[in-house]
């Protein structure tokens, strides 16, 4: 029998002792979550056990020893943790050794009871598949709605496959709580441990710290409670949106801003009109050298600079009230810049009213002409447009028709340059109007929009946004177990940021991974079907 162990990197260097962790008998797999090193109390170690079962719900169990040989004078260790299966009876037993000096490996696991059949060995094979246990526990790979706790003889379990191993993990957050630097009476191995300080100064200021690290974990329990149901990048953009509000805002009322803005609106505005003014009469006369008809130049110069002066004296009506407007523009960024920047875009489009009117006069004056004048291009070629079915049909047209046609033409083609001119001054300045708006709602947009928690997970912490696992060979020799890392395989930010669900991924890696695994031992020793660079992905 092929058994699979999956065993914490971070215990790779640790001393010999006890593996601590849970067995999954229908996967055949143990999952090892921590090395319990000398000295230590039986009693003790089982009183642990059962604390981590009432906090996490999951059944631990002492699943074998650990031996690590760093010197010649520990070969009688090996004896001794032998032994230790008299007092921690578990089926199988694990035994789980490093060899001195390299990193050769032997593994066993053996079984005290009879073999159910006939002439079936002591001994299974067993298979290592090393795992980064804090990226495991922190990503929340695909956890489980439900996890049974029991051990061997129970239920079998709602999910399996690598589910039951990434649950194991998570469950387990007690075990993790405390570090070899603790004065409890069981001192372990695991990734906490890994990286803990190994000042005493550095303790004593981590243990001082105590309020704000509680504070900091209430902060970060609430993000990742938000995160769970998908609106942490809103929740963090509405944040970001209300502090940047804030900001402008103290900046408007730190030294009343407003007051001056306002003043220097108005002649602004009158600067604006100014050179809106010095703009038309250039078109009144010969713009660029260009000939136009001079009449109906005259014509739309002074239509335009009328309404150009009714504007001037509305913006002087409206001056009074100009920094009573600015003023609660300014206060409206106490519900986000987003907010004040919509309004600003309101105001604009107000303050830019008579250019947008000239926008329209000149596009609707163009249009006429234009549809004038392909009516009468299809008069010459005896066409008329069929308003009932929509569509050109032919048509006769008599002498008098032809020669008010032509006369109408004529007239149009050379009224066209002096309208097509004005309406192309005037589209411009539209342009740049909507141009300043469009900068404004692209700004809006983008900070309602972007992924800014995703791109935070991305940078800090990428486990979170993992998209399955894959397997990596580390050593297939012959006469030594089969070594395999297992490791996440994380998102890219041109793919979404986006985390799949524990029914998409699972049921898929757990049949990969099971059918690889499963074939690779049951071919007597034949290597697992992999990738060129040695890598099976789930």
């Amino acid at each position: 029998m092929v058994l699979k162990a999956f065993f914490p990197t971070c215990c790779a260097s640790a001393d010999s002792g006890l593996l601590v962790g849970r067995w999954v008998p229908e996967q055949s797999s143990a999952v090892v979550l921590a090395v319990v090193h000398f000295p230590f109390i039986p009693l003790q170690v089982k009183e642990l056990l059962a604390q981590v079962h009432q906090a996490g719900r999951v059944g631990l169990a002492v699943l074998g020893t650990w031996c690590h040989r760093r010197r010649g004078a520990e070969e009688s260790l090996g004896q001794f943790l032998e032994g230790l299966g008299t007092i921690f009876s578990h089926e199988p037993w694990l035994q789980l050794c490093r060899e001195p000096g390299s990193k050769l490996w032997s593994c066993k696991a053996t079984r005290r009871q009879v073999p159910p059949h006939p002439g079936a060995p002591y001994e299974d094979q067993v298979m290592l598949v090393f795992y980064d246990q804090r990226k495991v526990l922190l990503s929340q790979l695909h956890p489980p709605a439900a996890l049974p706790d029991r051990q061997a003889g129970d239920a079998a379990p709602s999910a399996g496959g690598l589910a039951a191993v990434f649950d194991t993990v998570a469950r387990s957050e007690a075990l993790f709580r405390s570090d070899r630097f603790d004065d409890g009476p069981v001192r372990l191995s695991h990734w906490q441990s890994e990286g803990v300080e190994a000042s005493i100064l550095a303790e004593l200021a981590k243990r001082a710290s105590g309020p704000v690290c509680v504070l900091l974990a209430c902060l970060l329990s609430l993000v990742s409670a938000v995160s769970a149901c998908r609106k942490a990048n809103v929740l963090v953009s509405v944040l970001l949106d209300v502090a940047l509000g804030l900001a402008l805002l103290s900046w408007l009322r730190g030294k009343d801003r407003i007051g001056p803005l306002a003043e220097a609106l108005v002649p602004v505005a009158d600067h604006v009109a100014e050179e809106l003014q010095h703009l038309l009469q250039w078109l009144m006369g010969a713009p660029a050298g260009l000939k136009m008809n001079r009449a109906l130049d005259q014509v739309l110069g002074r239509f335009f600079l009328y309404h150009l002066h009714l504007w001037i004296s509305y913006i002087h009506l409206m001056s009074p009230f100009i920094e009573r407007i600015l003023w609660h523009v300014g206060l409206s960024a106490c519900l986000g810049l987003t907010v004040a920047l919509s309004i600003l875009s309101d105001i604009i489009a107000l303050l830019t009213f008579h250019i947008y009117c000239f926008y329209v006069y000149g596009a609707r004056l163009y249009c006429l002409k234009i549809c004038g004048l392909s009516s009468l291009w299809r008069l010459f070629r005896g066409k008329k447009w069929n308003v009932l079915r929509q569509r050109v049909d032919s048509c006769s047209y008599d002498l008098d028709q032809l020669f008010i046609g032509t006369l109408l033409f004529t007239i149009l083609v050379f009224l066209l340059p002096t309208t097509a001119l004005y309406y192309l001054v005037f589209t411009l300045l539209r342009l740049l109007v909507v141009a300043v708006q469009g900068l404004m709602h692209l700004l809006v947009d983008l900070i309602n929009s972007l992924p800014l928690y995703s791109l935070g997970l991305r940078l800090c912490r990428p486990y979170r946004l993992a998209a399955g696992v894959k397997f990596r060979v580390l050593e297939h020799e012959a006469g030594r177990p089969l070594r395999l890392l297992m490791q996440e395989e994380e998102h890219g930010l041109g793919k979404g940021l986006r985390t799949r669900s524990f029914s998409e991924t699972v049921p898929l890696a757990c049949a990969r991974a099971g059918r690889l695994l499963g074939d690779s031992l049951g071919a007597g020793g034949v290597g697992p079907r992999a990738t060129s660079q040695g890598e099976v992905r789930c």
